[in-house]
C-alpha cells in the first residue's frame, strides 16, 4: 500500500537567453547553467521532468513515480499541468500558443492555457497582452513582415501581485524585469512572431513560426483579467487567482497556521510552491520544512494538512 504523503520536488532548469540569476540567488535553485530563465517546479513533460527530492522515492522522476503509482495523481489520462518560476532579465519573444485541437494535430502536444502571478517587477516593467485594436489576419501578417508589430500590441504596466490569464490564441510576452509564477497546461508549444532581432546560441536569429502563429492568433483586443478578492481566514489571507478546466490556483499569505482542507475532497493531486518566507507543512504522522522556492507534491486523496509559519504560497489543484 502506497504511503500517501507529500514530498519535495527538484525542478528542471532552462537557460534561455533572456533569463537571469534570481532563481539561484533568491530561490535557492541549483544548476551549473549560467542563466536560470525557468525552473519547471512541477512537470511530467518530457522536455523537462521534476525529480522527487525527499522520501522513499527520492531521485525518481515524478513521471516515473506516477506511472508506478497512478493513484497518487488521481489517475488522469495524462498529467495536466506544469508549474514554473520565470525570471525575465530581458524581454521574452512576442508569442502565442495554440489550443488543444490545433496542437494535437500539428505538434503532438497539448495546447496551452496559462496564468501568471507577478512575484516581483522592476519599476516601469511592462508586458504584452494582446492587441490595442482589432487587426485582420492580413494586417497582422503585414505588421510582422514590415517589423512594425510592436506598434499594434497592448503594452501593460506590471506591478507585484498582478495576475494575468492567458487563453490560447492570445498574443503575449513577459517583459524584462519581471519575476513570475506560471501555472499552465502541460505543454511546450510556443509560436514566436517577434524576437527583437536577437541571435541564439548558434549565432543565428532564433526561429520564428509566423504562419502557424497567424493561424492560431485571435486578433481581437483582450479584456484585462480580474482575480478573486482576497479573504482573511484566521491566520491566512486566501485569494483565488484563477480557475479553469485544467487547474485551480489559490494564493495563501500565512502568518501563523492555516489548514488547506480542499485536497481531501479532490480526486486529483495538488502542489505547493513557496514564493516567500518559511514554515512547515504538517499532516497526520509527518511534516516537511518549507522555505522560499520549496516545491511540494501533494498526492490525490490526501487528508487536510496544515501550513505553519510566515510564508506565501501558490497552491495549485487539479
Amino acid at each position: 500500500m502506497l504511503d500517501m504523503t507529500p514530498f519535495l520536488l527538484s525542478p528542471a532548469i532552462k537557460d534561455y537567453i533572456w533569463g537571469g540569476t534570481r532563481l539561484r540567488e533568491e530561490f535557492g535553485k541549483v544548476s551549473d547553467l549560467e542563466r536560470l530563465a525557468e525552473s519547471w517546479e512541477l512537470s511530467c513533460h518530457p522536455d523537462g521532468e521534476s525529480i522527487i527530492a525527499s522520501g522513499e522515492y527520492k531521485g525518481m522522476t515524478l513521471a516515473g513515480f506516477l506511472k508506478e503509482h497512478p493513484e497518487a495523481g488521481g489517475a488522469p489520462e495524462e498529467f495536466p499541468v506544469l508549474v514554473k518560476l520565470i525570471d525575465a532579465r530581458n524581454d521574452l519573444s512576442v508569442q502565442v500558443h495554440p489550443d488543444d485541437s490545433y496542437a494535437r494535430v500539428h505538434e503532438n502536444d497539448n495546447g496551452k492555457t496559462e496564468m501568471w502571478y507577478v512575484i516581483d517587477a522592476e519599476e516601469d516593467a511592462h508586458l504584452v497582452y494582446g492587441f490595442r485594436d482589432k487587426l485582420s489576419k492580413e494586417e497582422f501578417r503585414k505588421a510582422v513582415e514590415e517589423n512594425t508589430l510592436m506598434e499594434y500590441v497592448n503594452r501593460v504596466p506590471v506591478k507585484k501581485g498582478d495576475v494575468f490569464f492567458i487563453t490560447p490564441g492570445t498574443l503575449h510576452a513577459i517583459g524584462k524585469g519581471i519575476l513570475i509564477a506560471e501555472i499552465q497546461q502541460s505543454s511546450n508549444v510556443t509560436y514566436r512572431v517577434y524576437d527583437y532581432g536577437r541571435l541564439g546560441a548558434d549565432g543565428k536569429p532564433r526561429e520564428l513560426h509566423v504562419d502557424k502563429a497567424i493561424e492560431v492568433t485571435d486578433t481581437e483586443p483582450r479584456a484585462m483579467y480580474v482575480p478573486g478578492e482576497a479573504v482573511q481566514e484566521g491566520d491566512a489571507v486566501r485569494q483565488l487567482l484563477a480557475e479553469c478546466r485544467y487547474f485551480r490556483v489559490t494564493k495563501y499569505d500565512i502568518s501563523g497556521s492555516a489548514e488547506i482542507a480542499d485536497c481531501g475532497r479532490r480526486k486529483g493531486f495538488s502542489h505547493i510552491l513557496v514564493i516567500d518566507g518559511q514554515g512547515d507543512v504538517e499532516w497526520q504522522g509527518g511534516s516537511l520544512p518549507l522555505k522560499k522556492g520549496s516545491s511540494v507534491f501533494v498526492p490525490a486523496g490526501m487528508d487536510p494538512f496544515i501550513i505553519k509559519g510566515r510564508c506565501s504560497i501558490i497552491y495549485t489543484a487539479v
